[in-house]
């Protein structure tokens, strides 16, 4: 009787997916990252924000139609097995669980500069593993602990976005009596809309694409709910407005209340307009905010890291060991694994931060686009050959296919040509590329290896049928 794998279960809720993908696009590089656009762009970091977008838009459309189609938890990485094909699968699956085991020490060293503020006494390493051991233990407990910690953060980064929103714009219409409105003065003045020109807000495009990644996760986390196919309908089909309300309604409000030149909106640009406002400790509330997004971050990076590892040792790309589940349906080793890579990366950001730390974290940088690119290239593929043979399973269907398409993957390959050509990205394209080289390579040396294995074996059965 043939093994089946064993599988996932259910133990997300809807209420729990609408969240996750809710605040997916809400991370701490909205709320810190934004100031440097901004101070690049001026008030153009708008288009520049909205043309990332709308890339990111288009793409989880696709993602949106592939995974209703077939809703599983290696997502994208399955796609590019099916569309592209299995070396694609296997780069883009441990591409992709690279990055967010960086993304994982990363947020882990940020979080830890915030609370060593509060708590100067404890060492800031000290503070990071402490973070990443914690989170880990609610990934490793059950998927619905790991939603339950993933709901009350989004909830939190989600009302302070809107509550942001809902002041600024008070304030622009000249609804706060003790605050002068500054019109649309701010959008004009100060070397006008694109004081940089034009091609500092294209330039802007490759390096605010990177914020959005993450707003996929919703896709690999419904096969983990009751009804996959619902359930990533849902979520990826409210990507447009929540880009739309909480990216770009945001950097509209930022430019628009100061001047995009101001040191202080440079420096922290969300402190400086309560502050403007005159909200009360102003920069303790940002920091408990941006302390939210991190850890909701990290908590999100160690549950996707763990079920691509996963779908990666159900399909012979990783140690079979990281299938295997606990009694609660977690992948407890895949979790142990992810988790132990990233403690090793974050005592890198200490002992090594600008020579090992640095080419982790610039190898990791462009992975996003890769695996965008990747969801593109599969989804033009899988589609046709979808219509031709069952096109009645297709439930969500990409927008004016093929040609949006082709325009998104010709989109996409601008942004990696701009990265090469940007001074600040060019070591992420270098080390991106180089990282990216040594992933593929590995696969086909292990094909080879496994070949090289089959044929001694094939020639004892063939010697076997002689007489």
């Amino acid at each position: 009787m043939e093994h089946q794998p064993e599988q996932l279960k259910a133990g997300l809720k809807q209420r729990h997916l609408t969240m996750i993908s809710l605040s997916g696009v809400i991370g701490a590089g909205l709320f810190v990252g934004s100031g440097i656009i901004i101070g690049k762009t001026g008030p153009g970091a708008i288009l520049s924000y909205t043309i990332a977008g709308m890339i990111v838009v288009f793409v989880m459309r696709m993602l949106g139609e592939m995974a209703t189609v077939n809703p599983n938890t290696g997502s994208f990485a399955v796609y590019a097995r099916e569309g592209i094909g299995e070396w694609a699968g296997y780069a883009t699956g441990w591409l992709y669980w690279f990055f967010w085991v960086i993304v994982i020490a990363l947020e882990a060293v940020a979080g830890a500069a915030i609370i060593h503020e509060w708590l100067p006494s404890i060492p800031v390493w000290a503070i990071s593993l402490s973070i990443i051991l914690l989170l880990k233990l609610t990934n490793i407990f059950s998927v619905k602990s790991f939603g339950e910690f993933e709901y009350w953060f989004s909830i939190i980064k989600i009302v302070s976005i809107i509550l942001f929103l809902i002041l600024g714009v008070a304030v622009i219409f000249g609804l706060v009596p003790s605050i002068p409105s500054p019109g649309v003065s701010n959008l004009t003045n100060f070397g006008g809309f694109m004081p940089a020109g034009l091609g500092s807000v294209v330039v802007g495009v490759a390096i605010v694409f990177h914020a959005f990644v993450g707003v996929e996760i919703p896709a690999i986390a419904a096969g983990e709910t009751s009804d996959p196919v619902k359930s990533v309908r849902k979520a990826l089909n409210t990507v447009v407005w929540r880009i739309l309300v909480f990216y770009i309604g945001s950097i509209a409000i930022l430019v628009t209340l100061l001047p995009w030149n101001s040191a202080i909106l440079l420096k922290s640009p969300f402190v400086s307009v309560l502050e403007m406002m005159g909200i009360p400790s102003a920069a303790l509330i940002m920091n408990i905010v941006v302390l939210t997004a991190l850890l909701s971050c990290l908590n999100s990076g160690l549950y996707t890291s763990s079920r691509m590892l996963f779908s990666l040792a159900q399909k012979g790309d990783a140690p079979k060991i990281f299938s295997k589940l606990s009694k609660s349906g977690v992948p407890v080793f895949a979790v142990i694994a992810s988790t132990l890579f990233a403690f090793i990366s974050t005592i890198f950001s200490y002992v090594s931060p600008d020579k090992i730390f640095f080419f982790l974290v610039n190898s990791s940088g462009g992975v996003g686009i890769l695996v965008y690119l990747a969801i593109a290239i599969s989804h033009l593929r899988i589609r046709k050959r979808i219509e031709k043979e069952n096109p009645e399973v297709l439930k969500v269907k990409m927008w004016l296919f093929p040609y949006l398409t082709y325009v998104t993957i010709a989109a996409m390959i601008v942004v990696l040509i701009l990265m090469a050509f940007i001074e600040t990205q060019r070591p992420q394209f270098i080390f991106t590329a180089l990282f990216s080289v040594v992933v593929i390579s590995t696969y086909f040396v292990k094909r080879r290896k496994k070949e090289s294995k089959k044929e001694p074996e094939v020639i004892m059965n063939s010697s076997n049928l002689n007489p």
